[in-house]
């Protein structure tokens, strides 16, 4: 028994260990790029610089009514962007999506040294056989350095058609992992777009220093798929996510206090949900639980898609605080933050107990969301900052 309780505290310790090793890598960078924007008397783009850039670099660019853009769009359906991503664009036009793991997915076992570069060659060439069949507006990309080469986007630039790019967490993936001296996130390819789209705040320096164009928007919902259900609250609390970090040990801590959590996910004895049961499970559930932090890093935080979904869903979020929801919602009137375990206790033991206030934070959650917070919404910003509609 002992040699057990033994290998569970080493276990722990390493997991802390690695985390601090990992927010300390993370500070670095962060301190390293600040010092660059600094010392090279850099200055985050507004609108207007935005603007004048792009119309430099396409004079020819006349803006088109929503509806009618023709758009390439190549990224992966991990889970969620099918049901997000394609049908926002689609109200903008026409969508050519291609999703190259239809075709490479089943080939990981030498992605790096041998499937990649076939992946990108097919890459370029499906664009360009697109390109060529009649005239495209814009082309929509969620790549990274693990999936594309510099020299591939270079390519793809050549097209001479306006390129803008969605990259997601770039608190630890802007640089991400190093394989043959490239980066495996936005580092070496983000300067061979047009605008690069950050959901993380404090990555727009590194942009503006690895000489791209970044705009910081938070991820968003589709309101016609993240939409609440007619149906009754037979759960006091969920989680939909993975199961990994800080959040088992959270989700059993509660279970000692007496508040049982439903969790659904990868490595959670219930499973993954579908995406459509994901949905209807934050109009089932009284609270919907959220976990901000990053993986392998202590005391790091990021916007989650959950920010946006289980609100405009009608569901009543629970999630841990940090500074760049304040941004995007009144904090205790639309939806709730914790900033410990006592506090999360405290605050689903006070929401329980009192079903009304609960239903009013829901209901302005989602007017929230409903209001300021679609796809739809955030691609109509980059499409006018790119002078398309």
């Amino acid at each position: 028994m002992k040699i057990f309780r033994m290998e569970g505290l080493l276990k722990k310790y390493r997991k802390q260990f690695r985390a601090w090793k990992n927010t300390r890598k993370l500070i670095h960078e962060l301190d390293y790029y600040h010092a660059m924007f600094e010392s090279r008397h850099l200055a985050l783009p507004d609108d207007h610089i935005i603007r004048e850039t792009i119309k430099k670099r396409y004079p020819y660019l006349v803006p088109k009514q929503k509806g009618s853009l023709r758009i390439i769009a190549l990224y992966h359906h991990y889970n969620w962007e099918n049901e997000s991503l394609k049908p926002s664009l689609e109200k903008f036009g026409q969508v050519r999506h291609y999703d190259w793991c239809e075709q490479f997915n089943h080939q990981k076992k030498d992605w790096q040294s041998s499937v990649k570069p076939r992946m990108n060659a097919a890459l370029i060439e499906k664009v360009a056989q697109w390109t060529k069949q009649d005239a495209t507006d814009v082309i929509f990309t969620y790549l990274s350095g693990e999936l594309v080469s510099p020299e591939t986007v270079l390519a793809l630039s050549s097209f001479g058609i306006p390129m803008v790019n969605l990259a997601l967490n770039d608190k630890e993936h802007f640089v991400g992992k190093i394989r043959n001296g490239q980066a495996m996130g936005s580092r070496d390819i983000c300067r061979f777009f047009d605008i690069c789209w950050t959901s993380t705040e404090d990555a727009a320096k590194k942009y503006c220093v690895e000489g791209a164009i970044p705009i910081y928007l938070p991820e968003g919902a589709n309101p016609e798929f993240h939409r609440p259900y007619n149906t009754e609250k037979t759960i006091d609390v969920s989680f939909v996510g993975q199961c990994y970090g800080n959040r088992s040990e959270v989700i059993e801590r509660l279970e000692s206090h007496g508040i049982h959590v439903e969790a659904y996910g990868f490595g959670w004895p219930n499973g993954p949900l579908t995406a459509e049961d994901m949905v209807r499970m934050y109009s089932k559930s009284r609270i919907s639980l959220g976990f901000g932090g990053v993986i392998g890093l202590s005391n790091t935080y990021c916007l989650k898609g959950r920010d946006f979904e289980i609100p405009m869903s009608g569901g009543l979020y629970l999630t841990e605080y940090h500074p760049e929801l304040d941004r995007f919602y009144d904090i205790g009137s639309e939806i709730v933050t914790y900033r410990n375990f006592d506090d999360l206790v405290e605050k689903i033991r006070f929401l329980l107990s009192n079903p009304e206030k609960a239903d009013e934070i829901r209901r302005k959650g989602f007017e929230r969301a409903r209001r300021e917070h679609s796809w739809e919404m955030r691609f109509e910003k980059i499409f006018h900052l790119l002078g398309l509609i």
